[in-house]
């Protein structure tokens, strides 16, 4: 899987700051390790200094005034071998070693061991266990880089807040292009974009224009096609009811019944088309105040016939007067879509129950009916226009739901949709909108 630009900036950083971080450490070991072991050269050297007027006792091997952890050993460098057992290995050195400090290894052990020279001409050695010079390095080192290995992590940490802030302007673009529906093309802002991204932006926005010069030719289209065709489906219309009265046989009228149902869909496909131009063209700022519960009750009075037809029990649950700010046409257009939806998918026998209420600052309209529902394939494609399902029912013409969103986005409200049953059982589809209450 192809990495994203945060990820690749993200680990090319990290990484970066990693490697550096190891580089920095092991400098540091090196550096605080090499100090560590040049300030016991000097302490030893110090003690020297501090020793050499002294003429050491034979019985003493600690040098006094040293912490004896310190390890710091003292003896008289004689010529003719080494003094008692236990003592510095100075065998292994020549009576003539130059004053100074010098290595030397016994057996397993190593010692720094320093020659100093009286002014008498005697000389004596200081040294130092080389096991526990090590172990004071080390320790000294380690403490110099536990603050590196604190701070890189740290580091790393920042780096990943700096990144996911520098592309937060870039994902709040990507979040506003995918919140955008395909006929909203109101343009990106570029207020606080960064200069790197602001010729993209603009491409973006540039493209808009394009797209929205295209829809507004579409509609254009639409709207004036609906138009010219309404006048010879009426022409058709007409002449098939005027074919009714004529002596016809029975094949002939079925056939006529058939071309008057395709014609009465043709005119309801029309119907839609146009009021889906008009809303859309439509600009009006202050919509009047409209009741939603006369809209629904005159709404209901032409549609009970449809439905007592099939006899499906059409009614309200409940209706309480409440009052919206919405053309009444476009009102009517809402709640008639979706009572015709309804009646259409609801079997014969059926229930179709409606609820008209106000609470919370949101006026409600509900329509629930025990039809088959809607597939949950289908649900995130029910508001596209022209989209039945993959079982349509009827006659409609796969219109009514998205000219429905339409309406309730002009009027700030929503649209939801629902299957009723238990178990992902659909026993039936449930559609709510709410719209802000006027004041």
């Amino acid at each position: 899987m192809t990495m994203s630009l945060r990820e690749r900036l993200f680990v090319g950083l990290t990484s970066l700051v990693f490697m550096t971080g190891i580089g920095a450490g092991v400098w540091a070991f090196s550096w605080a390790y090499g100090e560590a072991i040049e300030l016991q050269d000097s302490l030893l050297m110090q003690l020297g200094t501090l020793a050499v007027r002294t003429e050491l006792p034979p019985d003493v091997s600690v040098l006094q005034g040293v912490d004896s952890d310190g390890q710091v050993v003292t003896e008289e460098f004689k010529s003719g071998g080494p003094a008692s057992p236990g003592a510095l290995p100075l065998a292994s050195l020549p009576f003539d070693t130059p004053d100074g400090l010098h290595t030397v290894t016994d057996g397993s052990n190593q010692w720094r061991i320093l020659i100093k020279t009286r002014a008498d001409g005697s000389r004596f050695a200081l040294g130092q266990n080389g096991e526990y010079r090590n172990e004071i390095a080390q320790g000294s080192a380690i403490r110099t880089v536990i603050p590196i290995a604190v701070l890189f992590p740290c580091l790393m940490l920042l780096v990943g807040m700096v990144v996911r802030t520098s592309f937060r302007p870039l994902s709040r673009i990507a979040a506003e292009i995918d919140a955008k529906k395909s006929d909203h093309m109101q343009k990106l802002p570029v207020d606080g974009i960064p200069s790197e991204l602001l010729p993209f932006v603009e491409s973006i926005n540039r493209l808009l224009d394009r797209i929205g010069t295209l829809f507004d030719q579409q509609r254009r289209f639409v709207a004036d096609a609906a138009h010219e065709l309404r006048t010879p489906i009426t022409a058709l219309s007409l002449q098939i009811e005027n074919l009714e009265h004529a002596d016809l046989s029975p094949e002939a009228r079925e056939r006529i019944g058939m071309l008057r149902n395709g014609a009465r869909r043709s005119t309801r496909l029309l119907e839609q088309l146009l009021t889906l131009a008009r809303f859309e063209a439509s600009s009006e700022a202050t919509p009047p105040v409209t009741r939603l519960d006369h809209v629904s009750r005159e709404v209901v009075a032409d549609a009970i016939q449809r439905a007592s037809a099939r006899n499906i029990d059409l009614g309200f649950e409940r209706c309480e007067p409440v009052a919206v700010r919405a053309n009444p046409a476009s009102l009517a257009v809402l709640v008639r879509n979706l009572i015709e939806n309804a009646i259409r998918y609801a079997p014969d026998n059926g229930r179709i129950d409606l609820v008209v209420t106000g609470e919370g600052g949101q006026a409600m309209f509900q329509v629930s009916d025990n039809g088959p529902g809607i597939a949950q394939a289908d649900m995130s494609r029910i508001f596209e226009p022209f989209f039945r399902g993959t079982h349509p029912v009827g006659d409609g013409t796969g219109l009514g739901l998205s000219i429905v969103e339409r309406i309730c986005k002009r009027l700030t409200g929503t649209v939801t949709v629902e299957n009723i049953g238990k178990h992902d059982v659909p026993a039936g589809l449930r559609v709510t909108v709410l719209v802000p209450l006027a004041a």
